[in-house]
């Protein structure tokens, strides 16, 4: 009997936004894993190169098999946000001749958290262009590139702090929140392709190499005592979620959230 359930995704086409590194790169790796046809994307090339070596090397037999394009885009360009995404959509199908079966938006930008008495409204554009406006951005796309079946799918990433405030956060708070009505509102505009968020608690990056080792374990221990299960999470376990909304076929308008417990804290 053939695989009912691993192989949902074998053969179908999924564009990664920030597949380079982090949770984005884990969701790669996830879908090709799972047999999906990648087109992956980030604002650098050389790393998307490196991406595509570090799948090659991984999966060397599946790599014959299976496809991996890349394409630039560069979703900080406000200015040129609408133009980049069109070059991104037409480099993904093809000029429109293969259908996407899933997207998935992992991209973000360093994290804009200004103090209430230094807010301008430039502030505040430039904290939701990657996030906010660039997912909504790509949904005026995808009725032209992707298959229209409530098999397909399109997952944004927001974050628990829109569930979850704290002091110094409201600029987070409010843009997490702002995509989870994002993804609601589309879930109903974009039927029957599914739309869903998944809202990351404290998930251990390549962005933590910034810090010094000596501030490092400080913060991971604070991030430990915030969960229920005492651990930070890794790449790899978000990386599930966004794997199981590209295979349920009825879910949509939902929220996945994926941070150790952290809401009951």
């Amino acid at each position: 009997m053939a695989p009912k359930y691993t192989n949902k995704l074998a053969n179908q086409r999924v564009l990664i936004l920030g597949a380079t590194s982090g949770i984005g790169f884990a969701v790669a790796e996830a879908a090709f894993e799972h047999g999906a046809n990648l087109v992956i994307s980030s604002s650098n090339e050389d790393k998307l190169d490196k991406t595509v070596s570090r799948l090659k090397e991984a999966y060397p037999a599946e790599f014959e098999k299976q496809t991996i394009t890349t394409h630039v885009c560069d979703l900080s360009d406000a200015a040129n946000l609408d133009t980049n995404l069109e070059q991104l959509f037409e480099a993904a199908t093809d000029g429109g001749s293969i259908k996407l079966n899933h997207i998935a938006t992992t991209a973000g930008d360093a994290l804009n958290l200004p103090k209430l008495a230094e807010l301008t409204p430039e502030a505040i554009y430039s904290g939701m262009t990657v996030r906010y406006i660039a997912p909504a951005m790509m949904a005026k796309f995808i009725p032209k590139y992707v298959e229209s079946s409530p098999s397909s799918s399109f997952t944004v990433t927001g974050g628990m702090r829109g569930e979850k405030p704290a002091p110094g956060w409201t600029m987070a708070t409010a843009i997490c929140s702002a995509i989870t009505g994002l993804a609601r509102g589309l879930a109903l505009d974009l039927k029957p392709i599914r739309v869903n968020v998944v809202h990351p608690g404290a998930v251990k990056t390549e962005l933590f190499s910034m810090f010094p080792e000596e501030q490092l374990e400080g913060m991971l221990k604070i991030f430990r005592d915030s969960s229920t299960t005492g651990t930070v999470g890794k790449p790899e376990d978000l990386a599930e979620s966004y794997i199981y909304l590209m295979k349920d076929e009825f879910v949509t308008g939902s929220v996945i959230e994926s941070n150790g417990g952290a809401l009951l804290k």
